[in-house]
């Protein structure tokens, strides 16, 4: 008894011992900036507050250093006193000792980090920050999301990636994914981070890959109550479209062609429309050809009760379902959902 009692009274004065700031050191080169150039070294507390920790002018050798004491993750904006005000961000743990050695590009505005070492966090911000290119082509951009994407699942238990999966912010419909997997890497051990509380948030209200796919319940044209979840074992395209959208219209083809390829190995269309006129909605699917028999609709247009669980605020809108009823991507169209079919059916 008085062993379990000293045991006991061990764990709670661990639970409770406060917990001591560790030396840190933020140091390295700054190449293509002008000798006397300040840098700060902001802090950002209470999920958006900067606070200024430290700042110098840079030295005519480039070099500088920063001591930090550091009780927890630590999270910073490195500013300078330029007229573009380039910046970087850094992550900081408890007793790291970081080399961040930096290089200006004027021509984009960008500070490149050149080498960096002592950080998982700080790898994996080299890699993201030196794909960062400047560009007003869709097809690069939609290529550098691909790769950031790939870059944050291979670093999910980084917490950096926690900051820069807000990279995907504004298209959270569609890389919400990403969004769970950063999560599922980090909440156990950083639950009490800012970022990391942010995703958590973000995800609770959310319907992206991994997740159970929200019922759909809607009647047919013939009034007769079709259900999403009676398809389960199959692989579903969830197709949220309307007789009035010509993008729709224009991509009812594609996924005519691909459910004539794959209906007889278990893959099945579960069409919603957002029509509020019932002859039109008819004469679509008729004029289409859209040979499927689960299209349903309350015609209540953009307030349809089918679309509301999966946040549609555009069309066309899809989401593609596994057998077992989980999402695995949202927003599939064309050629990129005719591979995520070949590779679900094992062609």
């Amino acid at each position: 008894m008085k062993r379990i009692i000293t045991l006991t009274l061990t764990l709670v004065l661990a639970c409770t011992m406060t917990v001591t700031a560790q030396n840190s050191r933020l140091h390295g080169t700054i190449k293509g900036v002008p000798t006397n150039t300040r840098m700060q070294l902001r802090e950002v507390v209470d999920g958006n507050k900067l606070v200024l920790r430290d700042s110098l002018l840079i030295p005519a050798s480039g070099n500088y250093s920063f001591k930090l004491d550091v009780k927890e993750p630590a999270f910073y904006i490195m500013e300078f006193e330029m007229q573009k005000k380039p910046n970087i961000h850094v992550m900081v743990l408890p007793g790291e000792n970081i080399t961040l050695d930096l290089r200006y590009v004027a021509s984009f505005n960008h500070m490149r980090v050149a080498r960096t070492s002592g950080s998982d966090n700080m790898q994996l911000y080299k890699q993201f920050n030196n794909a960062m290119v400047v560009s007003g082509d869709e097809t690069s951009q939609w290529y550098l999301k691909h790769n950031v994407q790939e870059l944050l699942t291979d670093y999910s238990d980084c917490l950096m990636s926690a900051f820069l999966v807000t990279f995907f912010e504004e298209d959270f419909a569609d890389y919400g994914g990403v969004y769970k997997i950063v999560h599922d890497g980090l909440i156990e051990k950083y639950p009490n981070n800012d970022f990391v509380k942010h995703i958590d948030d973000r995800l609770r209200s959310a319907v992206v890959p991994g997740m159970e796919a929200p019922e759909v319940a809607l009647n047919d044209p013939n009034g007769k109550l079709r259900r999403l979840s009676d398809l389960r074992g199959k692989v579903v395209l969830l197709d949220f479209w309307a007789s009035w959208c010509g993008p729709c219209r224009k991509e009812n083809p594609n996924v005519v062609n691909l459910y004539k390829k794959y209906h007889t190995q278990g893959f099945e269309v579960f069409s919603v429309s957002l029509d509020n006129n019932k002859d039109r909605w008819t004469k679509a699917i008729m004029d289409d050809g859209l040979i499927w028999e689960n299209h349903v609709s309350d015609l209540r247009g953009w307030s349809s009760a089918g679309s509301k669980p999966y946040g549609i605020s555009s069309i066309p809108a899809t989401v593609l379902i596994d057998k077992e009823g989980k999402i695995v991507a949202r927003n599939l169209r064309g050629p990129e959902l005719e591979a995520k079919l070949r590779e679900m059916f094992g062609e």
